[in-house]
């Protein structure tokens, strides 16, 4: 049997062909993302610091493996709303154990406020912050 020799035409549609599934495989990822808001209690600005949120799932015990995806935003001290968005993993589904969280911390890393909601399907999720007395 005799091979025949890869052609310019076959390396073409080929590469056109993997640059479409790139192309689906990232709008398909982009469509999992979470977005919603986050304010604070009493409808005040939101302190100045860094806030992250991340999806936990409450079912897995090993607090290493919970958190499943993570985003970072910065407060100036102005804002009373911020909009986030959170890549979700593939396969989401709202479900009792997934929440969002919400933790804002000061530069040097205290803790300042903190807040969670319940995932629910293709909706955005609203968090309040509350204050963290020590």
């Amino acid at each position: 049997m005799v091979k025949r020799p890869t052609d310019r035409r076959a390396v073409l549609i080929a590469a056109g062909a993997a640059a479409l599934a790139a192309a689906a495989g990232t709008a398909a990822a982009q469509g999992t993302d979470i977005r919603g808001t986050v304010t604070f209690r009493g409808g005040a600005a939101i302190p100045e610091g860094r806030i992250a949120i991340y999806l936990e799932d409450l079912a897995i015990q090993d607090q290493a493996q919970r958190r499943l995806a993570e985003a970072h935003l910065t407060s100036d001290g102005r804002a009373k709303v911020i909009g986030f968005s959170v890549p979700g993993p593939d396969g989401l589904t709202a479900a009792p154990s997934l929440q969002i969280v919400a933790r804002l911390a000061r530069a040097d890393g205290w803790l300042i406020a903190r807040g969670s909601a319940q995932i629910t399907a293709q909706a955005p999720v609203d968090i309040t912050l509350n204050a963290v007395t020590y």
